[in-house]
C-alpha cells in the first residue's frame, strides 16, 4: 500500500509499525508477519511487540538501541521473504442466548430488521479472527462480524455487566472477561474462560486464531459457569 508501513516513535522506547489507515485482512497479515519475524529474529534491545488491526508496536530497551537503530532493524525484516505462519488454532465457544443472557438481543434484531433467531443465526454462522488484544485484561477483539449486524455502540455504556458477556458493535465481537461497564450490544453469555492464569500462555486465544460460536442452553450454561468459577450455582 503507497506510504506503508509507517514507522513512528513511541516516547523513547518504542516503534509503531502502521501498514494501513483502515482495518483489512492485508493489513492484518502483514503485523502478523512482522511479529512472528521478530519472534524468530528479534533485533538486539528487543523487548516486546504488541499486534493491533493494522499496527504492530515494537518495544525495545532505550539503553541498548534507538529509534534509527530499531526502524532499520524493523526494515531489514520487513525485506526478507516471509516466513511460514503459525498454525491458526480453531477454538469454537459455546454461547447461550436466552433469557438474561442475552439483554439485548431483542432490540439488536429490531434495529437490524431481522427477527431474533435470524439474529442467533447469522451470529453463529460466522467465523471470526482473533485481531487484537485490548482495552482490559483477555479482551480478544474478534473480527468477522456478519453486515447483517453491524450497529454502531450505544449512546450510553451500562455498568456492571456480567464475566462472559457476548456482545457485539460494527463489525466485531468479544467476550468479557471481567465485570465491567460496556457500550456494546449483550446477544449472549458464554462459560469460556479467556483467561487462562496460565503465565506462558495468559490468553486463550493467539492474535490471528479463529473463532466459531455453537449454540447452548441455560441447561448447560449453569453447570459451565459453576465449574469455571468453582462455585455451586452459576455466577
Amino acid at each position: 500500500m503507497p506510504g506503508f508501513p509507517r514507522f513512528r516513535p513511541v516516547a523513547d522506547h518504542a516503534l509503531l509499525v502502521e501498514f494501513a489507515d483502515v482495518s483489512s485482512e492485508t493489513a492484518h497479515a502483514a503485523v502478523l508477519r512482522l511479529d512472528r519475524a521478530l519472534a524468530a529474529h528479534p533485533f538486539a534491545g528487543f523487548a516486546e511487540a504488541v499486534p493491533a488491526t493494522v499496527s504492530l508496536l515494537v518495544d525495545f530497551d532505550p539503553v541498548v538501541t534507538d529509534h534509527a537503530a530499531a526502524c532499520a532493524a524493523l526494515r531489514a525484516l520487513l525485506a526478507q521473504p516471509a516466513a511460514p505462519g503459525a498454525e491458526q488454532q480453531h477454538h469454537q465457544v459455546p454461547v447461550c442466548y436466552d433469557g438474561d443472557c442475552a439483554a439485548d438481543l431483542a432490540e439488536v434484531a429490531r434495529l437490524t430488521g431481522h427477527s431474533p433467531d435470524a439474529v442467533i443465526a447469522a451470529h453463529l454462522a460466522a467465523e471470526y479472527t482473533v485481531a487484537m488484544y485490548g482495552f482490559a485484561p483477555g479482551y480478544a477483539y474478534l473480527a468477522g462480524g456478519p453486515p447483517a449486524l453491524h450497529l454502531p455502540r450505544k449512546p450510553a455504556a451500562l455498568r456492571g455487566i456480567a464475566a462472559g458477556s457476548v456482545i457485539i458493535a460494527g463489525a466485531q465481537c468479544l467476550i468479557t472477561t471481567l465485570t465491567m461497564p460496556t457500550g456494546w450490544w449483550i446477544i449472549g453469555r458464554s462459560p469460556t474462560r479467556v483467561l487462562t492464569a496460565e503465565p506462558a500462555r495468559p490468553f486463550l486465544f493467539a492474535v490471528g486464531d479463529r473463532v466459531a460460536f455453537r449454540r447452548i442452553g441455560q441447561a448447560e450454561l449453569g453447570p459451565a459457569l459453576a465449574a469455571r468459577t468453582g462455585k455451586g450455582a452459576a455466577a
